[in-house]
């Protein structure tokens, strides 16, 4: 039996999120059953983790296993055709075993985009946060700094997915500008339920003067949510890169192959 990992990419705006549900329209689902004709036999997809209803991946992986022939790299346009336009099969490769898209992944990282000008721009509303009030962005990097390091985050997380812990390693977050766009880039080892996004409301909160940056490491010790800033909507969320090691990292990490 072989194990089959994916890239993929797409835009999760038409979508109840990334995993398999039963009544919704989710992204594993819809490649799912585009592998299930393309192999000739059920297939059951494993998600590097679950995306919520409109977010979107830059970069995304899962892995399948199948007794197939189809060479690996005959995958990724077999299966493209057979998709919507909004979700796209990048590379293939045979990976070992034991590989696991979630179980083997090492650290993730999540782009949080806003949208910072006056005007609202149509071509960015499914795709970006319309934020009409200019933001500090050295109050905001200054708080992005102070959520680095291993902590617990049950304070920016939303109840809903059971876990083991709720302390993570977060290696980076940056603040970056370009334009009207401001770009959050948060890396760590793992993400609790909607951290991404309630970390990104409260650098809004800190750009508002709600928040002062300073107190972010004593508030995240209270494990109250209430203390942070909202959780943002989901269109301007995005997984940008992931990592695993061997093959299938360097896949991960490849230049589009075209």
């Amino acid at each position: 039996m072989r194990n089959i990992a994916l890239r993929l990419m797409y835009d999760g705006t038409n979508y109840h999120g990334w995993q398999e549900q039963k009544k919704d329209v989710t992204v594993a689902a819809t490649v799912q059953n585009a592998l299930t004709k393309i192999c000739g036999h059920p297939v059951k997809l494993v998600g590097c983790g679950r995306t919520d209803a409109g977010v979107h991946a830059a970069r995304y992986c899962a892995n399948f296993k199948t007794d197939s022939k189809i060479p690996a790299e005959r995958l990724p346009l077999a299966l493209t055709a057979l998709l919507p336009p909004d979700i796209a099969a990048v590379q293939a490769i045979d990976a070992d075993s034991e590989f696991n898209a979630i179980l083997s992944c090492i650290k993730k990282e999540y782009t949080y985009r806003i949208y910072n000008t006056r005007m609202r721009d149509p071509f960015y509303s499914n795709r970006a946060y319309f934020y009409p009030v200019r933001l500090n962005l050295d109050a905001m990097a200054e708080a992005a700094s102070c959520f680095i390091g291993t902590h617990d985050f049950s304070a920016v997380r939303s109840v809903g997915t059971q876990t083991k812990t709720t302390v993570r390693t977060v290696h980076w977050y940056e603040v970056e500008q370009n334009g009207a766009i401001i770009d959050l880039r948060v890396c760590a080892d793992g993400f609790l339920y909607n951290m991404a996004r309630a970390m990104a409301g409260t650098l809004l909160y800190v750009s508002e003067g709600k928040i002062a940056a300073k107190d972010i490491p004593g508030l995240l010790l209270t494990q109250d949510r209430r203390l942070f800033g909202p959780t943002v909507p989901p269109c301007g969320l995005y997984l940008t890169r992931i990592w695993y090691n061997g093959p299938v990292g360097d896949m991960m990490h490849a230049a589009l192959p075209w």
